[in-house]
């Protein structure tokens, strides 16, 4: 009877050990992508920020263009790239502050698309045309970069809140992380006219 017991014991202490092993190593691969998909959301940023300077030079070229609206690009520009978030260390305050340097950014770009409209020769330049191509482009990459970070949190929240993952989950450390939200305002579509 007691070598049954022990036998019993130590299956039951196999099966807690090997579950957790593989739980863990289920948190550490869904983290991963995670963090994957937070350096692409940043990769498609930087590419926006890197457009910026060769639209406004094109835009510079317009003597009696705004200089503040210029100068307002530049600015959130240089706001925005200095926001360097490390990816195994997101919080919902550091992705707020990210997403505010992104959307300062976006509202300087969106106001410089709008000034433009009172420039005819400037809308039908060739460079700035492929600029603002890119820029749309890059817009769709943005979002879809940002989707499937959400679609990876997703996953990786789910793992930690089910059962038996949130045992191990807590066990070895793992918590929630938090999702790239939309700006307030952002169901209503801004109506800019070219």
């Amino acid at each position: 009877m007691k070598n049954s017991t022990a036998i019993v014991l130590i299956i039951l202490a196999l099966l807690l050990f090997f579950g957790g092993c593989n739980s863990y190593n289920s948190f550490v691969d869904k983290d991963q992508n995670v963090q994957t998909a937070w350096s692409k959301v940043q990769s498609a940023y930087q590419r926006r920020a890197d457009l910026i300077p060769n639209l406004v030079n094109t835009v510079k070229g317009y003597a009696d263009f705004e200089k503040s609206t210029l100068t307002e690009v530049v600015n959130a520009r240089a706001k925005a790239t200095s926001m360097n978030i490390d990816a195994s260390k997101l919080t919902p305050e550091a992705i707020q502050q990210f997403q505010s340097a992104q959307s300062g950014l976006s509202s300087a770009l969106s106001r410089l698309l709008v000034t433009v409209e009172r420039y005819p020769d400037l809308k039908a330049n060739k460079n700035f045309l492929e600029l603002q191509s890119q820029l749309e482009g890059t817009e769709n990459r943005i979002k879809v970069a940002r989707d499937k970070f959400n679609e990876e949190v997703k996953n990786y929240n789910k793992s930690v809140k089910k059962f038996p993952g949130n045992l191990f989950a807590g066990i070895f450390g793992f918590k929630e992380k938090p999702y790239f939200e939309a700006d307030k305002g952002a169901e209503k579509a801004p109506e800019v006219k070219f």
